[in-house]
């Protein structure tokens, strides 16, 4: 077994982006909006600048309060949509209960929409033919890359699916001519289903949902999931201590997925300037 190391791939990315950001001298703004005091969302938005600041890009955080309107945050959109030195927009989410999170992502110009959420940008990844991609799809693809593995051919099976992990993640494994099967809470056979998979993906949310006895010999596991087991530690949806001897490669968490999202960002970022800029 070996550990796919997502903090020095990560890090190598970002490195990228810094390298090209100050060599073509470019100035690129990023615009994070995170309403209430949600105190993972903090987490993710200060990693989130942590990440520009290194790259080379701007940061502009919009902190609003969780009695902030839905059209207050429609507003600021729309003044963000329109500030040319803001080449990319994110709304953290989940937002507050009373602002509809669809009508949200939906106002974000698609090309300035760096989470790849907006129904244009979806169906682009259906179609094959995008500017951006997830976050998190996209670190997992670039994961699987690192380890020298061949996608083309091999059975695929991603456990999830839900519209910013699941089902994007199966189309790129789709585009790279894997065989995909998505399994869900109404799959049957579940076991049996993941025991035939190369690559399996993980991305359902349930601590140690993963066991042995669900996974191929010598199958590459990507664990999406980032859950508290009862001890209130930070794991995956893979029992790692009873999979990792069974499989060629395995993403650890923490230090797996994680870092990728937010190098992906970075990624997103600058490719969304070069697009502004053509």
């Amino acid at each position: 077994m070996t550990l796919i190391d997502g903090k020095a791939v990560s890090a190598a990315v970002k490195e990228r982006i810094r390298k090209e950001i100050e060599e073509k001298k470019l100035k690129i703004g990023l615009a994070v909006v995170i309403v209430g005091n949600d105190q993972a969302s903090r987490v993710y938005v200060n990693n989130k600048k942590k990440a520009c600041e290194f790259c080379g890009i701007s940061s502009y955080e919009y902190a609003l309060p969780e009695e902030t309107t839905e059209f207050q945050l429609l507003k600021l959109i729309d003044d963000l949509n329109n500030d040319s030195s803001v080449n990319g927009i994110l709304v953290q989410l989940p937002l507050p209960k009373h602002i509809d999170e669809k009508k949200i992502i939906g106002y974000i110009s698609p090309e300035k929409d760096v989470d790849a959420f907006n129904a244009v940008n979806v169906g682009k990844i259906m179609i094959g033919d995008y500017a951006f991609l997830p976050c998190t799809p996209a670190g997992v693809m670039e994961l699987i890359h690192s380890t020298g593995t061949e996608i083309s051919g091999k059975e695929c099976v991603v456990i999830g699916r839900s519209n910013i992990v699941g089902k994007p993640m199966a189309m790129l494994l789709l585009h790279e001519n894997a065989t995909v099967t998505i399994c869900h809470s109404k799959t049957e056979n579940l076991r049996e289903v993941c025991g035939r998979a190369d690559i399996l993906v993980s991305a359902v949310g349930r601590a140690g949902f993963v066991t042995a006895d669900m996974v191929k010999e010598g199958a590459v596991v990507i664990d999406v999931g980032m859950n508290r087991n009862e001890e209130g530690k930070l794991c995956g949806d893979v029992d790692f201590d009873n999979v990792k001897d069974k499989c060629s490669y395995i993403t650890p968490v923490p230090g797996g997925v994680g870092p990728m999202t937010i190098a992906m960002l970075m990624e997103n970022t600058l490719r969304a300037k070069k697009l502004q800029c053509l």
